[in-house]
């Protein structure tokens, strides 16, 4: 399994209503996380779910309202990581 397979198998295993950091899907090297979502074009990767660590969205409205349809708390403009976030 490559690299990249792993960080999307992290990626998928993030459940609705939840978030990780990029950096919690790709130990040491959250860009590498960015750079393959970028890449990603399999419809069924869950990227909405993916944050910076502390809490912003890299993707904006788009990504605020499919985290928001799935019940995932924010505070102000971002995601209340206390609650959201699944520990690495």
């Amino acid at each position: 399994m490559t690299r990249a397979e792993r960080v999307l198998d992290r990626i998928r295993a993030t459940p609705p209503g939840f978030v990780r950091a990029y950096g919690d899907v790709s130990p040491g090297a959250p860009r590498f996380a960015g750079s393959v979502l970028a890449a990603c074009e399999d419809p069924t990767v869950p990227w909405h779910r993916i944050v910076r660590a502390d809490g912003s969205l890299a993707r904006g409205a788009r990504q605020r309202a499919l985290l928001e349809g799935e019940g995932v708390p924010f505070r102000g403009e971002r995601v209340d990581m206390r609650i959201a976030r699944i520990p690495a």
